[in-house]
């Protein structure tokens, strides 16, 4: 996966993070992430990262239900580095994450300026940033589950670009932009290895399709 030189070596990246928890909204290696920043805490996370080193932790929550305005979330996320961002004359920012490496939270630490903060691992996923060279099986296969699902779906995706990317870079980009559930996500995220990502994502595919069709057999 190619990286700029603005990106930091694996053995620089910090023990801790800010975190942006958000259900659905998913970075993953190599693939971009745009976000709309208004509320005053991730304002403040924002101008602390561009000070800093540029990366936010997004992490989703366990549910949409809140506690005092503090989710559960998960252990596993990616963080993504600000590669680029504007200011809006009404006070937002919008800016697009680029992911580096997933991490998985060892424990949260005091909040600063109204924004969680974990301590984190990235030992599990160096393979997000050394490479992995574990393919697709049945590549074929795989786009025409892909295929049907977009069809049933209405999800438009350039096929000519998508059969060019590499295995990986393909799966992290469906996982991060195709319009599963926020658990689906999560179990994808989690899964290390290409091809088991691969064939989780085939079988969350195929069963979407399936339950789809029947619906419409239903209806008439």
């Amino acid at each position: 996966m190619t990286r700029t030189p603005f990106f930091p070596k694996f053995s620089d990246l910090p023990p801790a993070l800010p975190l942006f928890p958000l259900a659905g909204a998913v970075v993953m290696p190599g693939v971009q992430l745009p976000l709309n920043i208004f509320e005053p805490r991730y304002l403040s996370l924002v101008a602390d990262v561009l000070a800093s080193n540029h990366l936010i932790g997004m992490i989703q929550p366990t549910s949409e239900t809140l506690m005092d305005d503090v989710p559960e979330i998960h252990r596993v996320g990616c963080a993504g580095r600000i590669t680029s961002y504007s200011e809006t004359p009404d006070g937002r920012i919008i800016l697009v994450l680029t992911g580096v490496c997933r991490f998985q939270v060892t424990r949260e630490i005091e909040e600063h300026n109204g924004y969680r903060r974990a301590r984190v691992d990235w030992e599990r996923f160096a393979a997000d940033y050394h490479g992995d060279e574990q393919r697709i099986p049945d590549r074929p296969g795989f786009l025409g589950s892909l295929k049907t699902y977009c069809q049933l779906h209405g999800v438009e995706i350039p096929w000519d670009d998508i059969e060019k990317l590499a295995d990986q870079e393909l799966t992290n980009l469906l996982c991060a932009h195709l319009p599963l559930s926020p658990e689906d996500k999560q179990a994808l995220i989690e899964t290390l290895p290409t091809t088991e990502r691969a064939v989780l994502m085939r079988g969350l595919l195929d069963m979407a399709s399936a339950s789809s069709m029947r619906v419409a057999e239903h209806r008439h």
